[in-house]
């Protein structure tokens, strides 16, 4: 009988990168057992895997409260699970808000198993001080940055560079090729709070473009079709010309002149492909008031981490206005010559990310934990 895993995941990203490590894994031992929670992609790797992404998505602080009572029943049982199935291993993808307390209730019920924490949480970003306790609860963190596996050293938390899956998954999209100069692209992320945040926005400084450049057009993509219903809802509300579609972003990132982009996963995709872009984010008052004293860093996108400056412009809470998000656009629709500074500028912060294998070496360093057990 194969090695058993467990693996949770609770977004879109997660579940993505879920998957196509599973695959990995699967490649290297055919016998190998998961269960767990993530997306359509995990689930369908296994039926003991529980597809929950359509409730799991959330974000900020407010939302996570007024889901209290769903966050701890599932929670509550997925300890339960995982003492059951007794695994070799635990896998948490990303989701620390979820998964770092689930690798603390693990070692507190006594549970003897290996907990590797995949896709390290930006605890060098804000709350630092939980590096000690990841140490006392994790027995691995596999790192997507380079930085971030120097970060960790010192603090008894073993740390592993793994590299980021962007070649494996984006590397077929990433080319010269030659951009749409009417078309611009408008990611406004993948959660409900986060469209209903931050779309009206991108589509007010539509408006406001097609003021002045009247043959400009717009395309959006949506991670689901509830999402893509909602977003069309508010296509129509705002009268704007935009065609929404589902699970199309790559192509957008490759083929509009620029775009604007929500905070997340989706940035360094974006720079990744070479799309001159800027960066958009608004939630709820509570949630940016309670993680702006947190936030050590002073970027919010991960270009711009790497950079060290600000390489695409940040437009976060009050400052993401239709005015500045359009006046931004505007600057980049209008000018070929500093589109294609930006978008090489971007692809040159992303290469040293672009080696591919980044899931075979994931997959080999669990398997080769799951043998030290």
């Amino acid at each position: 009988m194969g090695s058993k895993v467990y693996i949770v995941a609770g977004e879109v990203s997660g579940d993505n990168h879920g998957s196509g490590l599973m695959t990995e894994m699967g490649a290297l031992d055919s016998e190998i057992q998961f269960y767990g929670m993530g997306g359509p992609d995990m689930a369908n790797h296994s039926q003991s895997v529980k597809n929950w992404i359509s409730d799991s998505a959330v974000v900020g602080f407010w939302e996570v409260i007024k889901k209290y009572r769903f966050f701890k029943e599932v929670f509550d049982r997925v300890v339960q699970e995982i003492e059951d199935v007794d695994p070799d291993m635990v896998i948490l993808v990303d989701y620390p808000g979820f998964n770092l307390r689930l690798a603390e209730a693990i070692k507190r019920r006594g549970i003897k198993t290996k907990v590797v924490y995949y896709i390290s949480p930006q605890v060098w970003a804000w709350k630092r001080g939980r590096v000690k306790r990841m140490a006392q609860t994790i027995d691995c963190i596999l790192c997507l940055f380079p930085f971030e596996v120097a970060f960790f050293n010192g603090s008894g938390l073993e740390a592993r560079f793994v590299g980021h899956p962007l070649a494996d998954t984006l590397g077929q999209f990433r080319s010269d090729g030659k951009r749409d100069e009417n078309l611009v692209a408008l990611l406004p992320g993948s959660r409900d709070r986060e469209i209903e945040k931050i779309f009206p926005v991108m589509l007010d400084a539509a408006k406001d473009i097609l003021k002045i450049e009247p043959g400009i057009c717009f395309s959006a993509s949506a991670a689901s079709e509830k999402g893509a219903q909602k977003m069309k809802a508010m296509v129509s509300e705002k009268a704007v010309p935009c065609e929404v579609s589902v699970g199309n972003a790559y192509e957008l990132m490759t083929k509009a002149s620029c775009g604007a982009v929500a905070s997340g996963t989706a940035t360094i995709e974006a720079a990744f492909l070479g799309l001159p872009y800027c960066l958009v984010y608004k939630v709820s008052a509570l949630t940016y008031i309670l993680a702006k004293g947190l936030i050590a860093v002073k970027f919010l996108g991960m270009a711009n981490i790497l950079a060290d400056r600000e390489v695409v412009r940040e437009f976060l809470q009050a400052d993401a206005t239709s005015e500045k998000v359009s006046s931004e656009l505007l600057r980049l629709i209008v000018s070929p010559e500093e589109r294609k500074f930006l978008s090489e500028e971007l692809k040159e912060i992303t290469h040293p990310l672009a080696e591919t294998g980044a899931y075979a070496r994931t997959a080999e360093a669990c398997l080769e934990i799951i043998k030290l057990k």
